[in-house]
């Protein structure tokens, strides 16, 4: 089983989502003993947003592209393949201003790809990555969940995955973190509670 863990957050080792996705994935490899991780730091290792060079890029001949054409189809590639590999998806998502992070929607750019992931029928679009397992770690300042606020966050990233076919998606949820002391422990503790149960009843063994 292959699994890929995305991180997305500025933070580094301040990060609460990069802490909880870890968690995550530690649990999942003590609950899968043949669990293959790979790992993409979408902060440290920016894939650039989408371009009219990334679109030129891809639809031009590998033999024709010049360096900058090769290497922005070469990453584009790269993240795509790592998507399409993998049977799940570890996907740290903190909340920046009601919004993914940038180079969170930057990744979803490279992997929503009509013919690889998806396609539009006379019935209308199908997704093409179905099968996979995703955790969404979700992470707040304030309280977001259920709320229109989250509507450019956990909303879309759940649509965008819903739209590519992937159906089995679960939240580690951890709001409120800059709400004080007590409410970032309270967030803390129940998204530890919430990993704890997934794998304690072997959900996504």
């Amino acid at each position: 089983m292959k699994l890929l863990h995305i991180d997305s957050s500025i933070l580094g080792d301040a990060s609460v989502s990069r802490q909880l996705s870890r968690t995550v994935v530690q649990a999942w490899q003590a609950s899968e003993s043949e669990l293959q991780v790979s790992y993409r730091d979408l902060a440290g290792d920016e894939l650039g947003h989408l371009s009219a060079g990334s679109l030129v890029a891809g639809s031009t001949p590998a033999d024709l592209r010049d360096a900058a054409q090769q290497h922005e189809a070469a990453r584009a590639e790269a993240a795509l393949n790592e998507f399409l590999a993998a049977d799940a998806i570890v996907i740290a998502a903190p909340m920046y201003n009601f919004a993914l992070p940038s180079q969170l929607k930057a990744w979803i750019d490279r992997i929503t790809v009509a013919g690889k992931t998806f396609r539009y029928t006379e019935a209308g679009p199908e997704g093409l990555a179905a099968g996979k397992q995703v955790v969404i770690v979700s992470t707040a300042g304030g309280q977001h969940a259920g709320q229109p606020s989250a509507a450019a966050h956990e909303d879309y990233l759940k649509f965008v995955l819903g739209f590519l076919g992937i159906t089995d998606v679960r939240v580690v949820r951890a709001h409120g973190l800059a709400m004080g002391e007590q409410p970032r422990a309270i967030a803390l503790q129940q998204a530890q509670e919430q990993i704890d149960e997934l794998f304690a009843v072997a959900e996504l063994s």
